[in-house]
C-alpha cells in the first residue's frame, strides 16, 4: 500500500516544485477483511513487525503543518533563533530561522548555516467539486503557486566538523555558540548571515565576499573535544561548555560584546564525558549537567567547583541529554537505557524520578520542555521516533481508546515517524506547537518541521517527502 508524497526540487527562481514521490511511515495500516473492505489498525512502533506487503503511509490529517527541508551535509545539531514577528503566533503562511552546523567528510567542507524558511501553510485537505469551472481550476493552480514553502540559506565556511549548535541574542547581536571537533568552542555573530537571508541584494554581496568564518571569540582551553554547551537565559551571553574529558568552564560576558572571561578552574566532579548542559531558567547562578558516569548534577557558580547536587545513578547507563523546565522545579532526563524520567529538583537529593517512562526502544537522543506548556515535553530516540508527552493527562482523562494503544501510558500525545537517526527535536518558542527535528544521514541532514492536530486520536508517521531542498554545499 502506498500513496504519494509530496517532493520537490529548486527551480531557477529558488522556490520549489512539487513532484509526485512515493509516500512512506504512517499511523494506521489498512487491511483487506474478508469481504473486500478496508479495516484500518494502529501500528506501533516495536509493538508488531510489518507483515509481507505491508507499508506505512503519511496520514496528513494527523499534522496540522509539515514541511520538510535538506541541508546538503550532514548536520548533528540545530538551534532555533528567535526572529522579530512577535510571539504567540498562528496565522498562515508562518516563517523560522534555524541555525545548524554540517559534519562533512572533508574538515574543509563543513559550514554553518542559517536557514529561513518561509510561506509554510498548513496541511489542510482541498475539497474538489468534481464540476467546478476551468477559471476555478485556474485560480485553484495560482494558489497553489502561491503556497509553495520558500527558503533561503547562508552558508559560512568552517574547518572542522560541528558537534553542537546553540543560538541566543545579547543586544543587537545574534550569537552561535559552536562546539567543533577541533576541540574548540567558538562564538559566530550572524548579523550579516540574518540580513543575507531576509534580502536578496544583502544575500548577493554575502556570497561575494563570505570566506572562512572568522569567529568573534573562541576557547582552545578544553582538553578534548566536547558537546554540551548552553546560554544562561537569565545574563544574556553567559554561557557554560563540557567536553569528554569530564571538565566543564563558565564563561562570563565582557563589555562591548566581543570577550569573554573563562574561569581556568573547570568543575570537574564527572568522572567520564560531559553529555549535557542546562542553565536554570530562574537562578542566574545554577546549571545542571549530565554525564557518561550515569549521574546528573546541579552546580552553583557561587560555590566551590566541587560542591554540588547529584543524583549518582539517574539512570542504568549514560544519561545523555537533560531540559529544564522554564516554569516548574522539572528536570527531564533522558539516558541509553531507552528510559524518559522527571526529576523534581525540591527532591533531587532523593534520588529519585517523579515520573519514569519507557517508551523508547533505543537510546535517548534529545528532550525538550514545550516552553509554553509547563507539562508537555518532546523526546527524539535511536528508535527513529519523536514522543510527545503531556504529564498532565491521567488515565480516567482519556476513555475508552482503540485497540492497540490500551496499554500505552495515558500521557504519551503522539508519535512521529519516517526518518532515520534523529539528533535533535526543539520546540520553536515564538509559535505554540511547532516542533523540528533533525536525521542526518551520510550525504545530507533531513530537517522537519510540523505541527499535530491537538485532537489526535491514533499514532502517526509521515512520509519521508521533503518539500523544502537546498541544492547543495
Amino acid at each position: 500500500m502506498s500513496a504519494p508524497g509530496e517532493d520537490t526540487l529548486p527551480n531557477e527562481d529558488g522556490e520549489m516544485e512539487e513532484m509526485e514521490g512515493d509516500g512512506s511511515d504512517e499511523d494506521e495500516m489498512e487491511e483487506e477483511g474478508k469481504d473486500g473492505e478496508q479495516e484500518t489498525q494502529v501500528y506501533v512502533p516495536g509493538k508488531q513487525p510489518l507483515q509481507p506487503g505491508e507499508e506505512l503511509e503519511m496520514d496528513r490529517s494527523a499534522y496540522r503543518m509539515y514541511h520538510e527541508c535538506q541541508t546538503g551535509a550532514p548536520c548533528l545539531s540545530f538551534d532555533v533563533l528567535r526572529d522579530a514577528n512577535g510571539d504567540g503566533r498562528e496565522q498562515y503562511p508562518l516563517s523560522m530561522l534555524l541555525c545548524a552546523g554540517t559534519q562533512a567528510d572533508a574538515a574543509l567542507s563543513n559550514r554553518l548555516l542559517l536557514i529561513r524558511m518561509h510561506n509554510l501553510h498548513g496541511t489542510t485537505e482541498k475539497v474538489k467539486d468534481g464540476d467546478e469551472s476551468s477559471d476555478g481550476e485556474s485560480d485553484e493552480e495560482d494558489d497553489d503557486e502561491d503556497k509553495k514553502p520558500q527558503m533561503e540559506l547562508a552558508m559560512m565556511p568552517h574547518y572542522g566538523g560541528i558537534n553542537r549548535v546553540r543560538v541566543t541574542h545579547r543586544g543587537d547581536q545574534s550569537l552561535a555558540a559552536v562546539w567543533s571537533e577541533k576541540g574548540q568552542v567558538e562564538i559566530f555573530d550572524l548579523r550579516s548571515q540574518m540580513e543575507a537571508v531576509h534580502s536578496s541584494a544583502a544575500m548577493s554581496t554575502f556570497v561575494k565576499q563570505q570566506k572562512e568564518a572568522t569567529p568573534l571569540f573562541s576557547f582552545s582551553g578544553h582538553m578534548s573535544e566536547g558537546f554540551a554547551i548552553d546560554w544562561s537565559p537569565k545574563v544574556p551571553g553567559r554561557l557554560v561548555s563540557g567536553d569528554c574529558k569530564k571538565n566543564i568552564h563558565v564563561w562570563e560576558p565582557q563589555e562591548g560584546g566581543t570577550s569573554w572571561q573563562i574561569d581556568q578552574r573547570p568543575f570537574s566532579s564527572h568522572t567520564k564525558s560531559v553529555e549535557d548542559l542546562q542553565w536554570s531558567p530562574t537562578e542566574a547562578t545554577v546549571f545542571a549537567s549530565c554525564s557518561v558516569d550515569q549521574s546528573i548534577r546541579v552546580w552553583d557558580t557561587r560555590a566551590p567547583p566541587n560542591s554540588m547536587l547529584c543524583a549518582k545513578e539517574a539512570h542504568s547507563s549514560d544519561v545523555n541529554v537533560i531540559s529544564w523546565n522554564r516554569t516548574e522545579p522539572f528536570l527531564l532526563s533522558g539516558g541509553d537505557d531507552g528510559l524518559l524520567k522527571v526529576w523534581d529538583l525540591r527532591q533531587f537529593q532523593s534520588g529519585r524520578p517523579v515520573a519514569n517512562f519507557k517508551q523508547h526502544s533505543a537510546p535517548v537522543t534529545s528532550v525538550e520542555w514545550n516552553p509554553v506548556d509547563s507539562s508537555v515535553f518532546a523526546a527524539s530516540g535511536a528508535d527513529d521516533v519523536v514522543s510527545q508527552w503531556d504529564l498532565s493527562v491521567e488515565s480516567c482523562d482519556v476513555g475508552a481508546r482503540a485497540e492497540g494503544v490500551k496499554d500505552l501510558p495515558p500521557q504519551l500525545l503522539f508519535l512521529h515517524q519516517g526518518q532515520t537517526e534523529v539528533k535533535e527535536v526543539h520546540w520553536h518558542p515564538q509559535i505554540p506547537g511547532v516542533m523540528q527535528d533533525n536525521a542526518p544521514c551520510h550525504t545530507a541532514t533531513s530537517i522537519k518541521v510540523w505541527m499535530e492536530d491537538h485532537q489526535i486520536k491514533t499514532l502517526s508517521w509521515p512520509a519521508q517527502s521533503p518539500d523544502l531542498k537546498t541544492s547543495g554545499m
